[in-house]
């Protein structure tokens, strides 16, 4: 969409919001929540917005893919608020965290192909071993429970008895106090999970990657998971892109407007 920054042009909500395919009341929102610029009244009290609000709505909506919503407008805001160190701190966030999902994912690809790679003489129980032992977190102690594990992985304890009704994580329980009981192997999975999650995998779909895991069932059922993941990470660096060419042309918008 090509706007006229000089033309000093007054656009109506609706005309905003049919441009980028939103309500009017849509548009209403995003003013309030700091992501437009606030915009004019007339006399009668009408909003009235300029191609620099669509300039502003387009960075938005193009950072929302990458970003997620709730960074998207706090980046936002922090520009039409004049601090551009904090939107780019924001935004370096995100990039460390794609980092971050990238090198985890190829964490899991490497332990998992360490499953179909059994060493000379290796028989099956020693292969199923080893594959357990790819994902097995080292503990000084014999078993965590609910609350230092969650607190590690950085998620709330009813996150975890979440998974373990949906058959994650399968924790033992304290013959005396009957608390749960997370050993090594419920910590990789619980770790795995935990992964996946961040990668957008709901429950449903995780629950069979752990299984396999569990019992060293090969490599081609996983196959499949880990490629879409790839091709998530690759998704979401390209909307990073997208999102950062939107906001410059934003930022420059602002700067020739003065």
């Amino acid at each position: 969409m090509a706007y006229n920054l000089q033309s000093g042009g007054k656009l109506r909500p609706v005309d905003l919001a049919r441009g980028h395919g939103l309500s009017t009341q849509a548009v209403r929102n995003y003013e309030e929540a700091g992501i437009l610029p606030a915009a004019d009244r007339t006399v009668h009290g009408y909003r009235t917005y300029t191609p620099l609000h669509a300039r502003a709505l387009d960075a938005f909506l193009a950072l929302v893919p990458g970003h997620g919503h709730r960074t998207a407008t706090s980046v936002m805001r922090a520009v039409n608020e004049g601090a551009t160190a904090e939107a780019f701190r924001l935004i370096d966030e995100s990039h460390a965290q794609l980092l971050d999902d990238r090198r985890t994912l190829e964490a899991v690809e490497g332990a998992l192909r360490d499953l179909g790679r059994p060493g000379p003489g290796a028989t099956a129980a020693s292969s199923a071993a080893s594959a357990s032992a790819a994902f097995t977190v080292t503990s000084a102690s014999a078993g965590r429970f609910v609350g230092p594990l969650a607190r590690e992985l950085g998620i709330r304890p009813a996150t975890l008895r979440k998974w373990e009704r949906a058959g994650l994580v399968r924790p033992s329980r304290d013959p005396l106090t009957g608390y749960r009981v997370y050993g090594e192997a419920d910590v990789r999975d619980a770790k795995l999970a935990h992964q996946l999650r961040r990668g957008g995998y709901p429950l449903a779909r995780i629950a069979p990657v752990i299984e396999q895991v569990r019992s060293a069932g090969g490599l081609e059922p996983l196959e499949a998971t880990l490629r879409d993941w790839r091709d998530r990470l690759s998704a979401r660096g390209r909307s990073l892109l997208a999102g950062a060419a939107q906001l410059e042309a934003y930022l420059r918008a602002r700067e020739e407007r003065g």
